[in-house]
């Protein structure tokens, strides 16, 4: 996440979604009826979304909204709502202080506009949800909250130093390189986020280097896990872009990407 309020593209977002390979999903589209504004990828199984976007109107500005799942306690099995309709209720202007929080897995819900962004962190049952500001600049989200540090972490030290190779990795390389300002018009993506698109790419490391952005995780009981898709998000006033790409193939990383229509 880059937050520049004085840039003329304030707000980028680069989500990468990580599932298990078996978990069948669909690409950016105007999914659900009820929302038919609200454009996201849409997850199969439970009918939800990792990331929503709202492209807003005359009165409303753009919104998106990112989902993580987080660590902590799980909500119990007989009660459990998906967190994938998180996101479509953000974008919605829904009221996420009123959630039933006990019904949901830990998560972590970064809620986007150009004025700047906000994460909504719940690490389930016996913790108390809290919402963060993201400051001007570089900010990363992981599964253990912005920058690694929710209430509610993971126990695994294998898993906390995977997430702070990313991070530090990916910092390194994005401030590097000169912030891009995406426009809504024609250009390609390449054109569009310029030297930023290949480090989004997975910047070419091995999918199972420790600092892997886009990555890839056998179990060795057929269960594979690791990254099925990006998405790079720019908001400014009355106006938003949205690149999207199953993971690319190509090792420049600027190949397999398309402008997803809002």
């Amino acid at each position: 996440m880059s937050i520049e309020p004085a840039a003329a593209v304030p707000v980028l977002l680069l989500s990468v979604r990580d599932e298990y390979a078996g978990r069948r999903w669909a690409p950016p589209g105007r999914h659900w009826p009820a929302q038919p504004s609200a454009v996201g990828g849409l997850d199969l199984v439970a009918g939800g979304t990792w990331l929503a976007v709202e492209p807003g109107g005359a009165d409303a500005g753009p919104v998106a909204a990112c989902l993580l799942n987080g660590f902590g306690t799980p909500a119990p099995a007989e009660a459990r709502l998906s967190r994938g309709e998180l996101p479509l209720l953000a974008v919605r202007g829904g009221r996420l202080g009123d959630l039933d929080f006990d019904r949901y897995d830990p998560f972590h819900l970064v809620v986007v506009r150009p004025s700047g962004a906000r994460v909504l962190s719940w690490g389930g049952s016996g913790s108390r949800p809290a919402e963060l500001e993201l400051p001007t600049g570089l900010s990363t989200v992981l599964n253990d909250g912005p920058e690694g540090l929710a209430e509610s972490r993971t126990a695994s030290e294998r898993i906390r130093t995977l997430m702070a190779a990313r991070a530090a990795h990916f910092r390194a390389r994005f401030t590097a390189e000169p912030r891009p300002e995406p426009r809504p018009g024609p250009a390609t993506a390449e054109e569009a986020w310029g030297g930023w698109l290949p480090i989004a790419a997975g910047d070419g490391l091995a999918l199972d280097d420790p600092a892997a952005l886009v990555q890839r995780r056998e179990f060795g009981d057929g269960r594979i896990w690791g990254s099925s898709s990006i998405s790079l998000l720019a908001l400014g006033a009355g106006t938003v872009r949205y690149d999207f790409a199953a993971v690319p193939a190509e090792p420049d990383g600027c190949e397999g990407w398309r402008r997803v229509e809002l």
